[in-house]
């Protein structure tokens, strides 16, 4: 049998190392993620030409036409998405007049603005949405597990592993970001609450077979309960991942940039929350079973694993 639970520090290095890798990326302007003009206010407008324009030759008119700090990526279709500041409708008009004497017919696909209210509001609410999401989570984890002993160490363990999985999901973004120049939209938030529900299911699962073992008594020895947990889960585990996997990869090659963020996003997310949930999860139970805190920020060493009793 797997001694996953045995190996329990070993994995929390792991993550522990995910974790600073991610912090340092979001603290860098390398790696910080970028504000989409959802959440930080301004105007977005797409556009074609007929005739052949690359991304230079567009930043270049853009800056002569006063708009020096414009944001110019191509998207499908061989549009543009030129991002500015907030823009009246003379203001985008005047723009689009002058790229049109540049290059000749100009095609607008799309525009939106946002103002500084209702970026700033966008903010506090995705906030709020997450932060009801994990106490929600807490509470009914909590109340699920009453009948077992200490059932808000349930709770607690499954909303850390929650914030584990959106912290290393967030910094591999940001690391993904900085070299492909991603900007965060509502379609990033949406894909940190699917990861949410996600991960959550799949450390409830493993939660709910420690407390059917626990139930019948399968061994006086909590780690050992925890690890048969593991092992018997693993498989329904890891077969709900590859086919979500499949799913989602679908979706990220074919439906194209418009859900990018979430895809891309739901992919982190899942292969981080399938781990968390088999390998992390569990083993906080342990941890805050023994008290072994201590160990969490020390180097791995083999643990010492207490005989099992013979039931027989």
């Amino acid at each position: 049998m797997f001694d996953i639970a045995g190996k329990r520090f070993w994995f929390f290095l792991i993550s522990e190392l995910l974790i600073l890798i991610g912090i340092i990326s979001l603290a860098t302007p390398f790696g910080r993620l970028k504000a989409g003009i959802e959440f930080s206010s301004g105007s977005m407008i797409v556009v074609s030409f007929q005739q052949n324009v690359t991304q230079d030759e567009l930043r270049q008119e853009l800056a002569s036409l006063g708009y020096s700090s414009a944001l110019v990526q191509t998207i499908e279709g061989g549009n543009f998405q030129i991002r500015t500041a907030q823009l009246t409708e003379e203001q985008k008009t005047q723009l689009t007049d002058g790229l049109a004497a540049k290059f000749g017919t100009l095609e607008e696909q799309e525009f939106f603005s946002v103002s500084p209210v209702a970026a700033l509001e966008t903010v506090r609410n995705a906030a709020i949405a997450v932060a009801v999401a994990c106490a929600g989570i807490l509470i009914y984890i909590a109340w699920a597990f009453r009948r077992m002993p200490r059932p808000f160490h349930y709770g607690t363990c499954a909303v850390v592993a929650l914030v584990h999985d959106v912290v290393v999901t967030l910094g591999i973004f940001s690391i993904l970001g900085g070299i492909l120049n991603w900007e965060i939209d509502l379609m990033f938030v949406v894909g940190v609450l699917a990861i949410i529900g996600y991960s959550v299911n799949n450390t409830v699962v493993v939660f709910d077979r420690i407390r059917e073992n626990v139930r019948r008594g399968a061994s006086s020895n909590f780690e050992a309960v925890v690890n048969n947990s593991q092992v018997e889960t693993m498989g329904r585990c890891l077969n709900t991942t590859i086919t979500t996997l499949i799913t989602v990869l679908a979706v990220l090659l074919f439906v194209g940039s418009s859900i990018q963020n979430f895809a891309v996003v739901l992919l982190i997310g899942i292969l981080v929350g399938t781990y968390d949930s088999i390998c992390v999860a569990p083993a906080l139970l342990i941890v805050w079973d023994r008290r072994e805190w201590g160990r969490l920020l020390q180097w791995p060493s083999r643990p010492h694993i207490e005989p099992t009793p013979d039931k027989g």
